[in-house]
């Protein structure tokens, strides 16, 4: 039996075995499912905290792999690989170029972030200097093969004097695109700094705008993602959706339900939290393929708790759980961020997201985990 683990709260006894869910399965057929994945630091770059980030590129194309072994799609270069939280735009740019020819090798799917990043901050920037980084950006997808994800902008918010300079900039985006794109509405509860997206803090105000901008360029809009952890609220605007667009969840506190639908519709899935469940949300959504609506949410609702544990308030820093759990699970040998980032959260809170992980059974070495833990907790002074 594994030895126990001495977490702050008390002796934990590790589960004996993982879940048993091998590469190799069919892609789900229901539902069009992404994972946003994280990128994996180089722990031994001599860097400091104002030079841009060291990426260890095989670690990072080696998690896709894992992702893509298990029939997820990923979606590449979006806030859960730290977009403007120690990634800027030259890494995300080299990370969408390699993520790219890695999904062309092996036939996975991807869709890549597109954003306004290089962009200095400062001063509020013109609407066509946010269109120009758009633009560069969009082109870079498109080069590389890649589906589109249009991002929500820092700088849009900073440049923009309400919602008609959103429809204006989106209208101009739409038309340049070559094919249709992933409209991202990511709230501020995941960067603070897109309070205000779509033109106004009046969240209704907000969605007429949102869904103004999808009905006019219907052709050019595959789906909307959308990031507000407000189940009702991505319930409505997914019924509101012209014919044909689809709606990826961003819901990490809700996602088994919006997933699993109702008579009038289900969503799809583009989800950070579905970087740690990977394998197990993969089956569970070939479960619901089969109609087995009770199969899947027994095999998804039980990981709510532990989304809900990572993603919890200041939920931006919900990346240093999702990393630290594939440190955990054998995924990189390290516990490093881009940015320093494994600083974000406390030593509590990551000790829970162990116990909740390791109850799921996520962890496909249950002793390495553990092995892992406790050297966490000796660094810290915390083993008893």
């Amino acid at each position: 039996m594994t030895a126990v683990v001495p977490l702050p709260r008390g002796p934990y006894t590790p589960r004996a075995t993982p879940l048993d869910l091998k590469p190799g399965a069919r892609t789900p057929s229901s539902r069009t499912v992404f994972s946003a994945a994280h990128v994996v630091a180089d722990p031994y770059a001599d860097i400091g905290p104002d030079d841009p980030a060291a990426v260890d590129w095989e670690s990072t194309l080696a998690f896709r792999r894992h992702l893509w072994s298990h029939g997820l799609g990923v979606a590449e270069a979006m806030d859960t690989a730290q977009r403007g939280m120690g990634l800027d735009w030259a890494g995300a740019a080299e990370l969408i170029r390699r993520s790219a020819a890695e999904a062309k090798s092996v036939g996975g799917r991807i869709a890549c972030g597109v954003g306004t990043d290089q962009l200095p901050e400062g001063p509020a920037p013109t609407l066509a200097e946010v269109t120009a980084a758009y633009e560069e950006q969009l082109a870079l997808a498109e080069e590389h093969g890649v589906q589109p994800i249009l991002m929500a902008s820092r700088a849009l918010v900073r440049a923009a004097r309400g919602p008609e300079d959103y429809l204006a900039t989106y209208a101009h985006l739409l038309r340049q695109a070559s094919e249709p794109v992933i409209l991202h509405w990511l709230g501020p509860m995941f960067d603070p700094a897109l309070e205000g997206y779509w033109g106004s803090t009046d969240l209704d105000e907000a969605t007429d705008t949102f869904l103004k901008v999808i009905a006019e360029h219907p052709d050019k809009v595959d789906g909307i993602k959308i990031s507000l952890l407000d189940a009702a609220r991505e319930i409505d605007v997914r019924r509101r959706l012209p014919g044909g667009v689809r709606c990826y969840t961003g819901d990490d506190f809700n996602y088994p339900e919006l997933i699993a639908g109702d008579e009038r519709g289900f969503s799809h899935a583009l989800l950070g939290i579905f970087d740690p469940l990977g394998p197990l949300a993969a089956h569970a959504v070939r479960v619901l393929d089969t109609g087995d609506v009770a199969g899947f949410r027994a095999l998804l609702d039980p990981t709510v708790e532990l989304s809900r544990h990572l993603f919890q308030r200041p939920t931006r820093f919900y990346k240093t759980g999702v990393v630290f759990l594939a440190w955990l699970a054998g995924h990189q040998d390290h516990f490093t961020m881009v940015g320093g980032l494994q600083s974000a959260r406390s030593l509590p809170h990551l000790a829970t997201a162990y116990e909740l992980a390791d109850g799921l059974g996520l962890f496909p070495d249950p002793g390495l985990a553990a092995h892992r833990m406790r050297a966490l907790l000796a660094v810290h002074g915390g083993a008893r």
